[in-house]
Order: structure tokens, then C-alpha cells, then sequence
């Protein structure tokens, strides 16, 4: 069975996630946390990839990012996992893959959704009960996002700066955001539209972006990630 082509448009949001082989362990030591978000930082500069949310968990990573071009999210993730599994296999002395198969994507309706996005990353420690609070966590964006904590790979959306006027306002919004607890329904709604390489939104947006790609000609939209 032929496999679905990405549905990848510039500027346009994307979360992708990239699991471990048979959902096997993909990060050891603290070592290998610090290491794949050194390389990740790398590889999006390079590839001409925002980043805005990430999550690295035991046997998978979530990213929530903004590509330049279509091409972008593909060259970052092969220099990414390629320099990765690299470093994995010289230093835990294994041989072999270590990714399970191609990263699995879905664009992300700007509004509403791309926060249910980022949301849904951020929490995704808490879901798994590793942690209470997201703020527990040390392996994420959220104390960037939610708190101002340096870090150099975190890139503000548009409508993350539309959040408040001043940094201390936009953390504290964006902190209220994670009051509402997300429904079954829309973690149901996420998961089948990155794991189908899909889109993640409103009916009338999964039909623009659809002829949109068919046709690159780019719909009107709000929001674009600020440098």
C-alpha cells in the first residue's frame, strides 16, 4: 500500500513527531537529552525551521514548528536523526536504527488549533504521568514559553507575541491556557491527524490547505512567526 504524501505548505505550522524503533527507549542518559537538543537547534537553523514547541520523551520526540519551505521540515529531521542515531550508537556502542520509520506530520490551523497544538505537546509528560505539572518537566519548551527560561531553539509564533504587550503578559496568558483541561475528543483529534500525516483543524481550513498544496497558491491566513 502506497504511503500518504506529506501535506507541507511554508509558514504554515507542523507538528511531527518521531518515535523509537517498537517504541523503544531513544534517549539514555541526561547526556543524550542535551546532545539531541544541541543538534536540534542545529539542524532547524540550518533547514530554515522555527521552532516553537518542542517535547522530548523517553521513546519519542513532539515538535511543533514553522518551515520556510516545503522541503525545510524534511532536511531538518534527516540531519537531525541522522546525526542523532550517530551519536547514540558511538557512545551506547550499538548498531542499528534506531528511529521507527519516517516522522509522521500534520499542519496546524493557526487561531484555535495551534495552541491545542502546543498545548498538547507540553503536556504530553503530564498525560504520561511522569510529572504533576508541565513545569516539572525538564525535557520541553514549556518553562521557555510559560516562563521565560533561556532557550536558545524556542521561537516565538505571532500568535504567541499577540498573547500581551510585554513578555511578563504573554507568560501569563499563555500559563492561563493550561487551566482548561483538553477533551478526550480533541487528543483524539490530534493524534489521528499527525499519525495520518493530515491537518489539524477547522473542515474549512483542511480544505483550503488541501488546494493549496495542489495548486501553491498560498490562502490568506493570520500569523506568522516572529524572528
Amino acid at each position: 500500500m502506497p504511503r500518504r504524501n506529506r501535506l507541507i505548505l511554508p509558514e504554515v505550522p507542523l507538528h511531527i513527531i518521531q518515535r523509537g524503533n517498537n517504541r523503544l527507549p531513544c534517549f539514555f542518559v541526561e547526556a543524550d537529552y542535551l546532545v539531541y537538543l544541541d543538534l536540534l537547534r542545529i539542524a532547524a537553523e540550518q533547514a530554515s525551521c522555527s521552532v516553537h514547541a518542542y517535547v522530548l520523551m523517553t521513546n519519542h520526540i513532539h515538535l511543533l514548528i514553522s518551515p520556510e519551505s516545503c522541503s525545510s521540515p524534511a532536511a531538518m529531521m534527516k540531519s537531525l536523526g541522522e546525526r542523532y542515531v550517530q551519536y547514540v550508537n558511538r557512545r551506547h556502542q550499538r548498531i542499528g536504527t534506531l528511529w521507527q520509520g519516517r516522522y509522521r506530520s500534520c499542519l496546524v490551523q493557526d487561531e484555535r488549533y495551534f495552541f491545542v497544538c502546543q498545548r498538547y505537546i507540553e503536556l504530553n509528560p503530564v498525560r504520561a504521568g511522569m510529572v504533576a505539572h508541565p513545569l516539572d518537566y525538564r525535557w520541553s519548551s514549556y518553562q521557555a514559553n510559560a516562563y521565560g527560561e533561556a532557550d536558545n531553539i524556542v521561537k516565538p509564533h505571532a500568535l504567541y507575541s499577540a498573547l500581551g504587550a510585554e513578555q511578563p503578559e504573554r507568560q501569563c496568558n499563555y500559563r492561563a491556557l493550561f487551566q482548561e483541561e483538553m477533551s478526550q475528543a480533541m487528543l483524539e483529534q490530534v493524534r489521528k491527524a499527525t499519525n495520518g500525516n493530515a491537518v489539524l483543524g477547522s473542515e474549512e481550513f483542511i480544505a483550503q490547505m488541501a488546494i493549496a498544496s495542489a495548486t501553491d497558491v498560498m490562502p490568506r491566513r493570520q500569523g506568522r512567526h516572529r524572528d
